[in-house]
């Protein structure tokens, strides 16, 4: 219900079989990060033992050192988007991986945050959304970073979506979005009005499905 596209375009990872989770588990003391044990990241996300060796096979596979840098991510990431310029959205997404801010995704960062879109309740994925599109992390969003989430997703995918959309649609979306949103009217949103504004308002969860991709 949040713009999240490409999400879905992941390639799915085959399971692994008894042999290879072995030798997943012998890989991990090659790698530059070494992940944190299967049995602490399945407490902390929704997926089984066997979903999280898969997803490690197939992010290591694409990243040998255990860790993604962001021109990596967006490298990976643009490759579903061949028709439009992902770059800048890619970046913000990468933003919102790196959870410590350090320039580098975790295997950790990356299936926690891919928990919770895939299998996290709506109020917990609202909560990443908002993350997302609070750019510099202060707590709150403004309309000049709303503004720049979405037109990041138009240069990806705009003139692909259907019904199509116009050039200057960003900028009208978020205006209605925002003044919806920012229901003090003090020029920010906080998590507490972007989450009640989307859980209530059809209007807006509807607009905002011409951006979804279901994951």
């Amino acid at each position: 219900f949040l713009p999240f596209p490409g999400l879905s375009s992941f390639p799915s990872l085959p399971l692994l079989s008894q042999t290879e989770s072995s030798d997943c588990e012998l890989e991990l003391s090659t790698v530059r990060h070494q992940p944190e044990g299967l049995q602490q990241l399945q407490a902390q996300t929704q997926f089984t033992r066997k979903e999280l060796q898969s997803l490690y096979r197939g992010f290591k596979n694409e990243c040998p050192s255990g860790l993604v840098d962001e021109e990596t991510f967006k490298t990976i990431y643009s490759q579903f988007f061949p028709q439009g310029d992902a770059t800048t959205y890619a970046h913000f997404l990468f933003n919102a991986f790196d959870m410590d801010r350090n320039g580098s995704i975790r295997f950790e960062d990356f299936v926690i945050g891919l928990s919770v879109l895939l299998r996290g309740s709506e109020t917990e994925k609202l909560q990443w959304a908002f993350n997302l599109y609070d750019i510099n992390r202060d707590g709150c969003i403004t309309k000049e970073e709303m503004l720049a989430i979405m037109t990041s997703i138009y240069d990806m995918m705009g003139r692909y979506t259907s019904p199509s959309v116009r050039d200057d649609d960003p900028s009208e979306h978020v205006d209605k979005f925002f003044q919806k949103m920012d229901r003090n009217r003090d020029g920010v949103v906080t998590i507490d009005e972007f989450i009640e504004t989307c859980q209530k308002d059809e209007d807006i969860m509807a607009s905002i499905k011409l951006f979804e991709n279901v994951i």
